[in-house]
Parts: structure tokens; sequence; C-alpha cells
């Protein structure tokens, strides 16, 4: 069915006969428009998070052009509208902090002008969720934009993979291993394009998931940024969303049950960042979806890692995938471990887009039958440390960590961990457990990617590269290592992380998917009723109110009051 032109959202601001509507229509005419440039035309938000301290997203400010090309090609209105940038290198004291508010000011940008249907322009980390989140609550058709990964980097004849190599050669450095001179050209070398990061980190796996969720055009997660096809797909979402428009898809019939598990699926065998699984269960419980840690560990026991991509694989980066064959590839070999008949922006079912995919490097996408590690990326713990969840990434860490127990180090804040890891004479084995508590949701604030807990410099000049670490906040999905995080709930509100001391033996089961500590219930009772809790992080502002209305991690850390169930809909504004 094609919308009539007077049914459209923005009529209401601009075919009306009175006062207010020749207001608005005198209004756009400042600005050099014609009746001809909205009568009976879709008016489409392009909702652009570019920045200049936003290098990921640093193109988008001309792929907002290409995305206005579409949109005149099929005879719509564009208009741009800026929204938080998430500049996820710049952004203090994380980018995580600021979702939320950046999913409101999109819901609320949307809502209060006059606008039919919404391309999202984002990629890097916490943008993709953040629009997302934001343009399901309001419930206009929209299409996401990927921002695509950079090119691979380079250095000293190697291929370099964001994050993941900065990681790896930190380490060197504090190991001695390396100097000053290679450690600058890694700087040089591993970010030198646009776009998001090019390893298997939160931004692809976000990418991925939007486009297995049926939010993007076919193919469009893995375009790398500087690709001439990257701006043919802009132009591309700017023709589809006014069809979507004139077709009324509205994000609820997409965004089912079975579309949340396809994204599941598509994220384990991506080798996907642990940050998904808050994303993801934030999404769903926008839509209405009641899905959890139970529905993603599931899922990850019965999908395996098939993207040979750093870093759970070895060898290959989002370029290399791209070339491979894409997302489309991938989901075409996942083939019947998906619901094909979930629809997607472009109208069709994911069946029908993905029926000519194929895979041109089984070594980057490997066969169900050669999988990169026989599980899914993520393993979802519980225990008495973590009563509501915590979670581990298996395939990218060394294996002997994942049945360990081991004596903790206790670090109740950043500064103090600091002072563990740099001092290369504490006194710690590979068997301890390093824990850093209070950098959870509140405790951060805003859950920072802390949990990526560098290796101590006791334990490298030893020529040790990994140990058990465990944190209540959460760690790049670059990142690698036995790293357990999103302890649930978190210790800054008391939860059983906060209870332990030097010394407690913790006990990690990766198969039987157990963290505990070896306490009795009444120690941990005991110590409970003496625990005292922490004086707020924040008085007044923004700070204050996301402490008070955030949600844990198992429950994907959205305010508790934008969930789907949290009083009437918002109606549309009043036009007077």
């Amino acid at each position: 069915m094609t919308k009539r032109p007077e049914d459209l959202r923005s009529a209401r601001w601009f075919a009306p006969d009175d006062l207010r509507s020749m207001g608005h229509r005198s209004r756009a005419m400042q600005m050099g428009l014609a009746p001809e440039d909205w009568q009976g035309r879709p008016v489409i938000a392009i909702v652009n998070t570019w920045s200049d301290l936003s290098p990921c997203h640093h193109h988008l400010r001309d792929r907002a052009e290409w995305v206005k090309r579409g949109v005149l090609q099929a005879g719509g209105m564009p208009v741009e509208m800026p929204v938080h940038s998430f500049s996820e290198q710049f952004l203090k004291p994380t980018s995580m902090l600021y979702r939320n508010m950046g999913a409101m000011e999109v819901e609320e940008t949307l809502r209060a002008h006059p606008v039919d249907g919404a391309v999202l322009m984002g990629g890097c980390d916490k943008s993709t969720p953040a629009l997302v989140m934001g343009a399901i609550s309001m419930g206009l058709p929209f299409v996401f934009l990927p921002a695509g990964p950079m090119l691979r980097g380079h250095y000293a004849g190697r291929v370099l993979g964001s994050g993941t190599d900065v990681w790896k050669y930190w380490d060197d450095r504090r190991a001695g291993v390396i100097g000053k001179d290679a450690w600058d050209g890694v700087q040089g070398g591993i970010a030198r394009s646009y776009g998001t990061c090019m390893t298997m980190g939160t931004a692809a796996t976000m990418m991925s998931i939007a486009e297995a969720l049926g939010l993007t055009l076919p193919g469009a997660s893995s375009i790398p940024a500087p690709d001439a096809g990257h701006k043919r797909m802009a132009a591309a979402c700017g023709r589809r969303i006014v069809d979507m428009v004139r077709e009324d898809l509205l994000p609820g019939r997409i965004l089912t049950r079975a579309a949340f598990a396809n994204a599941t699926a598509v994220a384990m065998a991506t080798g996907c960042s642990t940050n998904a699984i808050i994303h993801l269960i934030a999404m769903a419980r926008r839509a209405g979806i009641d899905w959890g840690l139970d529905d993603l560990d599931r899922i990850g026991r019965e999908v395996p890692v098939i993207a040979n991509i750093r870093p759970s694989g070895s060898d290959y980066l989002m370029e290399d995938f791209f070339y491979a064959g894409g997302l489309p590839a991938l989901m075409k070999e996942l083939g019947d471990r998906l619901d094909l008949s979930a629809l997607t922006v472009t109208g069709r079912t994911l069946g029908e887009e993905i029926a000519g995919a194929q895979v041109w490097n089984d070594d980057v996408i490997r066969p169900l039958s050669n999988p990169v590690y026989h599980e899914g990326s993520l393993a979802v713990l519980r225990g008495n440390l973590a009563p509501d969840g915590a979670v581990i990434k298996p395939a990218a860490c060394d294996p002997r960590f994942h049945r360990h127990a081991g004596p903790a180090i206790v670090a109740d804040s950043y500064p103090d961990l600091k002072a563990i890891i740099d001092d290369p004479d504490y006194p710690m084995t590979p068997d301890h457990v390093l824990v850093l508590r209070n950098a959870g949701p509140q405790g951060g604030p805003g859950m920072p990617e802390w949990g990526m807990i560098p290796m101590p410099q006791a334990l490298l000049k030893q020529g040790c590269r990994d140990m058990v670490r465990l944190s209540d906040a959460r760690m790049s999905g670059t990142s690698y290592g036995a790293c357990v995080l999103h302890v649930a709930p978190e210790a800054f509100v008391g939860g059983p992380l906060a209870l332990i001391r030097d010394g407690d033996v913790i006990e990690l089961d990766v198969p039987a998917r157990s963290l505990n500590v070896r306490l009795t219930e009444t120690e941990l009772a005991d110590r409970r009723a003496a625990w005292q809790p922490p004086p707020p992080r924040y008085d007044r502002g923004y700070g204050w109110m996301f402490a008070r209305h955030v949600e844990q991690a198992d429950k994907g850390c959205d305010f508790d009051f934008m969930r789907t169930d949290f009083g009437a809909p918002v109606p549309e504004p009043d036009i007077f």
C-alpha cells in the first residue's frame, strides 16, 4: 500500500491552511526551499554522528551528501540532523556513559521535527545501538547506514589490526621487546584511513548485528569506509528510505524475536565483541522483545565462530572479510541456523537477500565443518560471584584458563590497578586472578572498557602473556585474553564482587559456565553485613540522573524509564 501525501507525518507541519503551518512554510522558504521541495514528498531525516573528534565517522559529512542524492532521486526531501558523535577514542570517562543520552536525543529529534523516516549514520561502538534504540522507540521507518571499517594497518612489512595490535605491541614495549621507534611506527601505521576499527571489535560487531537484524541494505556492514561502493550504498539508503515511508514499513515488522535470534547467531559466528551482549539486550528490550543472557548463551553453544578475523581469528581483518563475501556470505554459510523468513528493510526476506551470496575465500569465512572455534564467541557465566551473570570470550583467550582456580589480587579502582600492573616486582604468579571492581555501570561511572586489564609487568618479565582477569567493567571488542567481564550485580551497588579480599580463591569453569569464590554463604553474609556503600560519583547533572536510572549489565544498561513497558506511549507533539 502506498501512503497518500496527505497521510505523511510531515504534512501535519506543512499542509494545513492555518497560521502555524504558514510559519513552517515561510521558514522553509527562508532557507531557499520552495513548495515543490516538500509538497507530497516524504521528509527524510539524515541523522548524522559526524564530528571533528570522531575519526571513525570523519567521512559521514560527505556521505550525508550521497544520502541526500538518493533521497532526491526517489522523490523525497532530505534534511540533515546532527546528534551526539560518540567518539570512542576521545570521549571520557567512557562513551558508554552517553549511549542512553544519545538514544534519547535521537528519539526526541525524530519526534519533535516534521520527518517521515530516517537514515541513521553511525558505526563506532556506541553509535549503532544508540541510534537504533532511539529510532525503535520513536517508531518511524528507518535504515541504518554503517560507517564501515577503515583500511588494514601497516608497519615494517606487517599488517596491523586496530586495537588488537595496540595491546600486543604495548605488552612488547613494557616487556622491553621493542623500543620507542617501533612503538611510534605502530602508532603511525595502525589507523591510516577514516572508518571504524577493522578488527572484529565492537564497531564491526554492531554493524554486523544491524545487518543481521535486517536494518541495513544487503552487504552494507562490511564495505570498507574508503571504498567507492560505500558512497553508492549511501545513495541507495536514501532511495530506499523514501520507498519505506511510502510502504509504511515500520521497525516493528522487522525487529521480531526471530530477528534478534538471527543477530545473536551472526554475532557468535563472527567472533563478536563482548559488548554485543549489552547492546543486543538493550535494543531487544526497546523493541518489546524479551531477550536475555540465557538466549545469548544458548545460541552461543550452538553456533561456532566461522569468521577468521582478529582477535578471535588469527590472520585476517574486515577488509579481507569484505573481499571474501562479507556478511551475506557468512549468513549463507550459517544456512538453517538462521530464520530466513525474517523481513528486512528492503521489504524482502533475509533468505531472498542472501540467496546469491558466495564465499570467495574459505579461510576467511570458514565452513561450519572447519570453524575457528567450536562454539560461539561468547559464554555466559553464573555463580555466587555473579548471580546475575558475567561474560567471557573463550575463543580469544588461552584455553588453559577455561578451567582455572587461583587466589585473588583485588584493586578497588583503576589507579589501584595501575599501581599493581606497573610494579615490576609485585608478588604474583600466572595462577593469580587479578580483580578490578567498582568499574560497572554506576561505579565506573558508565562501565568503561577497563576490563581489558593489561598484563602486569611482573608477569611480562617472566614471559607470561595471559592470566585470568575479572571485573564488573567492559572491554574493547578488539581485545583478547582470559578476561571475565560484566559481573552483575556490580560491586558499587553491593554485588558479591564487593566482598572479595586478597587471597580468596576464584574458580572459573567455562565449560560448566560457572564463576565462584570459595566462600560459604555464611562468610559472604558476614562480609555483606560489614560492607559500606561508596559515595555517589555525581551530585548533579546528567551523571546524577544516569546513576539513579541505569540498569545493570544483564539488562542492557538502559535507563529504567526508557523501557517499552514503562508508562503509556509518548504521543505525537501538538502543533499550535
